[in-house]
C-alpha cells in the first residue's frame, strides 16, 4: 500500500470521528504548546535582562559594602559586619586606578518628597559625585543642567529630578528654578533627567539627585557609599577591577589569606545569577510540561486500540482482498502519527498566540518592548517529538491489527 493511500485512509478515519480525534490530540497539543511557550518566554526574559544589564554599561563596575544579591538572612547578617565604604576610599581608588576612566560615588535613601501640598512617595534620594551621570550608561537631560563639581565642592542645595517627580509636582509647567522639600530641606531644581521607564515594574524615573556633600549634610556621614567606576576600555575591565581590589584590601588591612570584606559588582554578576536561577526553573518546567506529551501518547495508544477493536471487520475485509501484514501495520501507524502531528501543529499555533499575548502583558507591566520569539528549532523539535510520540504510541495497536486472522476478523460482528 503506498504511503499516500495510507494517509488518505487515515484522514478519512479521523474525519469520521472528529470529536474523538480532537480529544485524542488534546494531550499532545497541550504538551507541545507548553514546551514551545516556555522556550519562547524564557528566551524573551533572557534577552530583556541582557538589554537591561547592557544599559548599565559594559565597562562599569561598583565597589560596595553589600553585594547586589543576598540569598539568605545569614548571609545578610554576615555582610553587616563589613566595614563601610567611605569617600576617602573613593579618592584612593581614583588615585591608584590607572585603568579607570571615571571614578565616582553615590549614596541613597528612600524618602517622600514634597512640593506645596503634593507628595511623591518612595523617591530614591541619591547623593552623587558630578561625574555619576557619565559612568556606565549616560543619562541625558530633557531640560536644565547636570550637577557640576562646584555644586559638590560647595554643598549647594540643588537637584536633578526624574520624570516621575516632575510629573507629580509640575505637570506641564516649567520645573527649573522651583524648590522641592526633602525632610524639611529646600532644594532647587536645576535639571530634569530623560525618561527611562520601568524595569520589572519598578520605575527608573522616581529619583532626586543631590550633590553627595549636600546629601551628607542632610542625612549624615555615617553611611556606606557605593564607588562607581568605569574602565577606560573593555580590555582593561579586569585590570581596573584588580587595581580597585588591591586598593580596598590595603585600606582595610586584609592579609593574603583573608577574603574581601567588600563586593565588586558588574552587570555580568547579575546575569550569571539570573541564568543560574532560571536554568533550574527552565529544566524543571520543560520536564513537567513534557509529561503531558507522555500522557498524550498514552491517550493516542488507547484510542488506536479502540479504533482497532471497532474496525476488526474492516481489517478482515482488507486482508481477504489481499492486503498484506505490512499494509495494515502502515495504515494504523500513519493514522497514529497524523493524530500526533496534528496535535503538534495545533500546539505550535497555540504556543505562538499564547507567547505573543503574554509578551504583550509583560511588556505592559514592565513598560518595555518585550518579545517572546518562537524559534524555528523549537517548532521543528516540537513537530519531531509529537510525531515520534505518535509513532511509538501506534506501534502496539498497529501490530495488533496486523496480526489479526482474516477469517476470525470477518466473523466479528
Amino acid at each position: 500500500m503506498p504511503f499516500s493511500e495510507a494517509a488518505r485512509i487515515a484522514m478519512s478515519a479521523l474525519r469520521a470521528n472528529k470529536l474523538r480525534s480532537f480529544l485524542t490530540v488534546l494531550g499532545i497539543l497541550i504538551g507541545v504548546s507548553s514546551v514551545v511557550a516556555v522556550v519562547a518566554i524564557t528566551e524573551g526574559l533572557d534577552r530583556y535582562m541582557a538589554n537591561q544589564v547592557l544599559s548599565l554599561g559594559s565597562r562599569s563596575f561598583s565597589v560596595q559594602k553589600m553585594p547586589d544579591i543576598i540569598t539568605s538572612r545569614a548571609m545578610w547578617l554576615e555582610m553587616q559586619k563589613r566595614k563601610d565604604v567611605i569617600l576617602t576610599d573613593m579618592d584612593a581608588v581614583k588615585a591608584a586606578c590607572d585603568a579607570c576612566g571615571e571614578v565616582g560615588a553615590l549614596v541613597q535613601v528612600t524618602r517622600t518628597v514634597k512640593h506645596g501640598r503634593a507628595k511623591q512617595p518612595d523617591v530614591q534620594v541619591m547623593g552623587i559625585t558630578e561625574n555619576f551621570s557619565r559612568i556606565g550608561s549616560v543619562r541625558d537631560l530633557i531640560s536644565g543642567r547636570q550637577l557640576i563639581a562646584d555644586d559638590v565642592d560647595t554643598a549647594r542645595p540643588v537637584a536633578v529630578i526624574g520624570a516621575d517627580v516632575m510629573d507629580a509636582f509640575f505637570g506641564e509647567t516649567e520645573p527649573l528654578g522651583k524648590t522641592i522639600l526633602l525632610d524639611n530641606h529646600e532644594v532647587r531644581v536645576v535639571g530634569v533627567a530623560d525618561r527611562k521607564g520601568k524595569i520589572f515594574g519598578e520605575s527608573q524615573d522616581n529619583f532626586v539627585w543631590l550633590p553627595i556633600t549636600t546629601w551628607r549634610k542632610f542625612y549624615g556621614t555615617r553611611r556606606s557609599i557605593i564607588i562607581q567606576a568605569e574602565a577606560r576600555t573593555m580590555d582593561l575591565m579586569d585590570t581596573a577591577q584588580d587595581q580597585a581590589r588591591v586598593v580596598m584590601r590595603a585600606r582595610h588591612h586584609l592579609g593574603f589569606a583573608k577574603p574581601d570584606d567588600f563586593s565588586i559588582e558588574t552587570g555580568e554578576t547579575v546575569m550569571d545569577f539570573w541564568q543560574s536561577a532560571t536554568r533550574g526553573i527552565y529544566v524543571v518546567t520543560i520536564v513537567v510540561t513534557a509529561m503531558s506529551l507522555i500522557i498524550g501518547g498514552v491517550v493516542v495508544m488507547n484510542i488506536m486500540l479502540v479504533s482497532v477493536t471497532e474496525r476488526i471487520r474492516e481489517i478482515g475485509v482488507r486482508k481477504a482482498l489481499g492486503a498484506r501484514r505490512r499494509d495494515i501495520l502502515r495504515q494504523f501507524l500513519v493514522e497514529s502519527v497524523l493524530l500526533s502531528a496534528l496535535g503538534g501543529a495545533l500546539g505550535i499555533v497555540g504556543a505562538t498566540a499564547f507567547s505573543m499575548a503574554l509578551a504583550a502583558v509583560l511588556g505592559g507591566i514592565m513598560s518595555a518592548d518585550f518579545s517572546a520569539p518562537v524559534r524555528l528549532w523549537a517548532v521543528s523539535l516540537a513537530l519531531f517529538v509529537s510525531s515520534l510520540v505518535g509513532l511509538v504510541a501506534g506501534i502496539y495497536p498497529a501490530s495488533r491489527a496486523a496480526s489479526l486472522d482474516p477469517v476470525v476478523a470477518l466473523r466479528n460482528e
